[in-house]
């Protein structure tokens, strides 16, 4: 018999711990493994104590000679059913040798893998209580209203089912830290509830298992594994990957931590809402304690129906939110379009402002002009952090609860700026509406102190990050309330609605002006396409959002799923719109501020920018060194951005997209081309790319409202420069344009 012992754990390899592979089980049962032929290719070294015969006497037999005829016969008719995939799935009892067993069985790389796990009883596992039990909880659950009551009685019944002495049900937060929110726990069990466990508890490689691998138990703690015999899969050469196997042995230091925290036997279900990993249900026992298939299953299936009814609360609280964030919308909305001037029709809805982002402060900058509202911070804070968003954000939102965490000048304001959501109203400009959110501070129960290691000479003390569990008290400064997803995604609409209201203005300002030159030609030219392409989808979003109240408390769910999905895509194609005419607008009376431009590095920086628009694309780029010109940073970087974007854009056929940007000199300009092996484009029409609202491809085949090329010229114009296309169908496209190397600009 081996000896148990307890080893010095080698910490600085746990986050990176292959726990897929540990090369052995857990022995309070034994593995066969077989291939496609039913011939035995892998087992556990514990058969020998199991069926009394060495591993190597085992493999390259059936399992009539290793498990007996009865046995042999009952194992393969349960096989022969065509029921075994790639979670373990249960095959009824099995008696081999005056000893009974549960078999498991699923599929996984090439083996069918038998797991038996020892039980005292010869009938199959009886499942005649889990109808009775899950009405009975489902019952329960309608009559709570909260996630911590559905909890509870989560771990009321799934400690009752499993005989452990503490149940905990926590939650994981946004940093992976574990929050207890239920607890059922005999008397002699140390209370943990409301405390955090540390993220690194649970390091990212087992997170990722209990979202496959939703329940996992370890009946005694000072086992001693069984090894795999032979180490590696036969088949693939490679280590057994034992991720979905009930017996797979764990972690050393996960059983060092479970003697630690003076549990011996443990059972975790995962609670897993929307493919994530939301939650633990936790379950310990002071002494070794083996939970039977059956009762396993009960525990997973009610934590499934526990994952259920959370997501389910989640969802109609957030749809609750989000109505109340849309009539808030509505209403600040209605008062910006009484007058002339938006920033002056603020005052009139500031209430609204500052509820609809639940802020303690607000401001509007807007042309030098600077309005606060509510506990804002002082005006040459506000400046300053509006310098360092236009120099470091270039999104059409930036969002942080802990300022100070981000931005360089954040702690002198955090008592009333911790938190912090900024709108971009333009893209040329500095011109910003930012909401402020007031530092809270946070007191975190620990359940021990995360932050320290034991040093008391015990091996057993080497498991960071503690051997005491006992209560540790934090204080966390410099943070706000989180930002809800539906408060940012609400605040975007708001931004698109503004820039409605900015582009209007900008049309009144341009009828107005004495010296009307090109951009304000230009502006009339399509004043029509403003009023069809822009108008017809804002009318959409107000008729398709009356439509979704009136049937807000009717039986009309696919409706409203309809009209919702019918507003968003409305309201994305106007809010595109919008800031394209407005930026274009603007193109042609912002002054530019010329200085000198390393070309290489705006080139990244769009690439930077590109990223969400690529996902996992495969895109092979190709940059040249590029030169260092003289010209306007923004509007050169906007020109860059929107022929990679282009390129990105029509290239989204291709299964390998290429994209080659390279630069040139002759003695007057430097010349600049984009290049990709997109769908490219009929040369004859190379003339109209560069023209507002002039298209070569079907919209329905992608997406775009006409306007980025006619930026690009007129920014490279402004330079001095010139553009010009060439390209063939299906053949990819050449964007080029022109800087002069000595040049003066305006």
């Amino acid at each position: 018999m081996a000896t148990k012992t307890h080893s010095t754990v080698d910490l600085s390899a746990c986050a990176n711990e292959p726990i897929r592979i540990p090369g052995s089980i857990q022995p309070h049962g034994f593995l066969l493994a077989l291939d496609a032929a039913g011939v035995i290719v892998q087992v556990s070294e514990n058969v020998a104590e199991h069926l009394g015969r060495t591993p190597d006497a085992l493999l390259g037999s059936g399992l009539h000679p290793v498990l007996g005829e009865q046995a042999a016969r009952q194992v393969a008719a349960e096989l022969a059913k065509g029921e075994v995939g790639p979670r373990p799935s249960y095959h009824g009892a099995i008696s081999v040798g005056g000893s009974n067993y549960d078999l498991l069985a699923h599929a996984w790389d090439g083996l069918t893998i038998l797991e038996f796990e020892a039980v005292n009883r010869q009938a199959a596992a009886d499942f005649r209580h889990l109808y009775p039990l899950i009405g009975n909880f489902l019952s329960a659950l309608h009559d709570t209203d909260t996630v911590e009551e559905m909890s509870v009685l989560a771990a009321r019944e799934i400690k009752r089912v499993s005989k452990y002495g503490r149940v905990l049900v926590y939650r994981f937060d946004n940093d992976g830290h574990g929050h207890v929110v239920a607890e059922v726990r005999d008397d002699e069990y140390h209370a943990y509830l409301h405390q955090r466990f540390p993220a690194s508890d649970v390091p990212s490689q087992a997170r990722e298992l209990y979202v496959t691998s939703r329940i996992r138990l370890i009946p005694d703690a000072d086992y001693v594994p069984a090894r795999l015999v032979p180490a590696h899969n036969p088949l693939t050469g490679q280590p057994t990957d034992l991720g979905p196997a009930a017996l797979r042995s764990v972690s050393p230091v996960h059983l060092q931590y479970m003697r630690n925290m003076g549990t011996y036997a443990s059972m975790s279900v995962s609670l897993v809402i929307r493919g994530k990993l939301w939650g633990l249900i936790s379950c310990h026992n002071a002494a070794p304690s083996f939970v039977p298939f059956e009762a396993r299953a009960t525990c997973e299936q009610l934590a499934q129906i526990l994952a259920l009814r959370i997501e389910s609360r989640e969802d109609n609280d957030e749809y609750n939110y989000r109505l109340e964030l849309r009539r808030i919308l509505v209403s600040m909305l209605s008062g910006l379009t009484q007058g002339p001037n938006f920033v002056e029709n603020m005052n009139s809805v500031a209430p609204q402002l500052l509820r609809f982002a639940s802020a303690s402060g607000a401001a509007i900058l807007f042309e030098d002009r600077l309005v606060c509202y509510g506990d804002a911070p002082e005006e040459a804070e506000i400046r300053r952090l509006a310098e360092w968003l236009g120099a470091n954000c270039h999104s059409d939102l930036f969002h942080t609860d802990a300022l100070s965490s981000v931005y360089p000048g954040g702690a002198p304001i955090k008592r009333n700026a911790s938190g912090v959501l900024a709108l971009p109203i333009s893209r040329i400009h500095n011109h910003y509406v930012i909401w402020f959110r007031p530092e809270i501070l946070h007191v975190i129960d620990w359940a021990g102190n995360p932050h320290a290691k034991a040093a008391d000479g015990d091996p057993r003390a080497a498991l960071t990050p503690r051997t005491s569990f006992e209560t540790w008290r934090e204080t966390v400064h410099g943070t706000s309330a989180p930002w809800r997803p539906s408060e940012l995604e609400m605040a975007l609409e708001f931004r698109t609605s503004l820039l409605g209201i900015v582009l209007e203005r900008a049309e009144q300002m341009a009828e107005l002006a004495e010296e009307l030159g090109r951009a304000n030609k230009e502006l009339e030219a399509f004043s029509y396409s403003v009023s069809h392409d822009l108008r017809a989808p804002l009318r959409h979003i107000v008729g398709f959002s009356d439509l979704l109240l009136e049937f807000e408390t009717g039986d009309a769910s696919e409706r409203r799923v309809r009209f919702l999905r019918n507003i968003k895509d409305s309201a994305r194609f106007a809010g595109k719109l919008v800031d394209d005419l407005l930026s274009f607008s603007q193109m042609g009376r912002a002054s530019l501020r010329p200085t000198l431009v390393n070309m290489t590095d705006l080139v990244q920086a769009c690439r930077e920018k590109l990223a969400i628009e690529i996902g996992d694309r495969q895109i092979e780029w190709e940059i040249a060194d590029l030169p260092t010109v003289h010209g306007d940073p923004t509007f050169l970087q906007l020109a860059v951005y929107n022929l990679l974007s282009n390129a990105v854009k029509y290239t989204g056929p291709r299964e390998q997209a290429r994209i080659r940007v390279s630069a040139e000199e002759t003695e007057a300009e430097h010349l600049f081309h984009v290049r990709d092996n997109g769908v490219g484009f009929n040369k004859e029409y190379a003339h109209k790319l560069f023209s507002v609202f002039q298209r070569l491809h079907r919209m329905e085949d992608f997406q775009g409202t006409g306007i980025g090329l006619a930026n690009v010229r007129r920014i490279v114009e402004r330079h001095g420069g010139r553009v010009w296309a060439d390209g063939a169908i299906d053949g990819g496209a050449c964007f080029s344009f022109s800087l002069p190397r000595q040049n003066s600009i305006g």
